[in-house]
């Protein structure tokens, strides 16, 4: 008997040392199809990060075959490591119509009504919760003085689209409607948005702009988010394809779960196959490299030809020209409805272009713009905001900027 019981404990060592020598070659491997461009600074700093995230992403996956729903062991995870508890904010647990939410509120005594910020969480429908909004949510509500709510809306691929983004639709509204009770001043609320949240906030935005019952949203802030899922071929999406902490695959893939349960053949649609031409040139004039600044298209930016259209592909991804799913191809006439906007992009960023090119959608419409630039940033960067050592130097100065739009609703 002693001598199973040893043999097994040797399994289980060989075993436990098989998968750390597979997790180790798999980072290796990793490690090594990153593109880090000599404009980006902190480079070590950015592999340790970059390795971080890739853990994160196996332990979801590694706990999706324990779990009916891995996310709730990241909640759990969540409070233990980030207690509600805040000792200047109420932060408190609610629901808005049957959406469940977070509203955090500073402690100190208001002189009238505040302003409201509504906080859409990244991860594109995918792995958005309130656990990622927590640290955005905490910094607006301290250092603008604002009444600060986050939408736990329902995930993918459990909930397809268009189910998360309504899910946030349907929170905003009762915040407009209610705002008044909850110290809120209707006519002063404001959407942000990291990543797939800054998509959703733009549809969201675009959904309540001919909405003629509810105040008009005081702003939106659009942080590093895509705006279309017409051309995957941009320059920016060609030159930080491997540039951590996203890649051009790995997009493609959270967002073509956002769209269906199915298997997709991400490779075609990196290469634009799944538009027919009929549809591709419908939105060529909004989705065109032609509108990219010149001076965003060095670092070997080559324009590419069509592949041959897939039928079957079109079938799966009908949804991607859906404005609600790709805010940059809405009407003229919903787009000049949108509120002042702030929109931040990183040079490094496969989402720049995306960026650059709503920016100038809003121009066109008469839409005052504010657009910060940063010339070594990455997607991701402001993950981690105030958590050393997770947080990316420099993200104070940029959120300051931040900060002083929001201040000016």
């Amino acid at each position: 008997m002693a001598f199973l019981a040893t043999l097994g404990m040797l399994a289980l060592y060989a075993s436990l040392l098989a998968l750390f020598l597979k997790v180790a070659w798999a980072i290796y491997r990793d490690q090594r199809r990153l593109h880090i461009p000599p404009g980006i600074k902190y480079r070590i700093r950015i592999r340790i990060l970059h390795i971080g995230v890739k853990l994160g992403v196996l332990a979801v996956i590694f706990t999706k075959s324990l779990l009916r729903n891995p996310f709730k062991l990241l909640e759990w995870l969540y409070r233990i490591f980030i207690p509600k508890w805040s000792p200047t904010l109420t932060i408190k647990d609610l629901v808005f119509d049957d959406v469940p939410v977070r509203v955090f509120w500073p402690k100190t005594t208001p002189s009238g009504k505040r302003r409201g910020v509504v906080v859409i969480a990244a991860g594109g429908g995918v792995m958005g919760n309130v656990g990622i909004a927590d640290v955005p949510c905490r910094h607006i509500a301290r250092e603008t003085d604002s009444v600060v709510m986050t939408v736990a809306f329902r995930l993918a691929p459990e909930h397809l689209f268009p189910i998360p983004i309504m899910d946030c639709c349907t929170a905003t509204i009762h915040f407009l409607k209610n705002a008044e009770e909850y110290g809120v001043d209707p006519h002063r609320i404001v959407l942000y948005g990291d990543c797939g949240g800054g998509t959703f906030a733009a549809a969201v935005s675009e959904y309540l702009a001919g909405k003629k019952d509810l105040p008009k949203l005081g702003g939106q802030v659009l942080i590093n988010s895509p705006f279309q899922a017409v051309d995957f071929n941009l320059p920016s999406y060609q030159q930080n394809q491997s540039v951590p902490f996203l890649f051009r695959k790995h997009a493609l893939k959270i967002a073509t779960r956002l769209l269906t349960a199915k298997e997709v053949n991400l490779e075609d649609i990196i290469k634009n196959a799944h538009l027919p031409e009929h549809v591709w040139m419908k939105y060529r004039k909004w989705v065109n490299p032609n509108d990219i600044p010149e001076r965003f298209k060095g670092r070997g930016y080559v324009p590419m030809e069509r592949p041959p259209f897939r039928p079957e592909l079109y079938e799966i991804m009908k949804e991607a020209t859906n404005p609600m799913c790709s805010p940059l191809l809405a009407k003229d006439d919903v787009i000049r409805q949108l509120p002042k906007t702030f929109l931040l992009t990183c040079e490094f960023d496969i989402f720049r272009d995306d960026g650059l090119l709503f920016k100038k959608r809003l121009e066109d419409n008469d839409v005052p713009v504010t657009w910060y630039h940063i010339e070594d940033g990455v997607h991701g960067m402001f993950f981690g905001h105030g958590i050393w050592p997770l947080e990316y130097p420099g993200t104070k100065l940029h959120w300051q900027h931040i900060n002083n739009f929001i201040n000016s609703i």
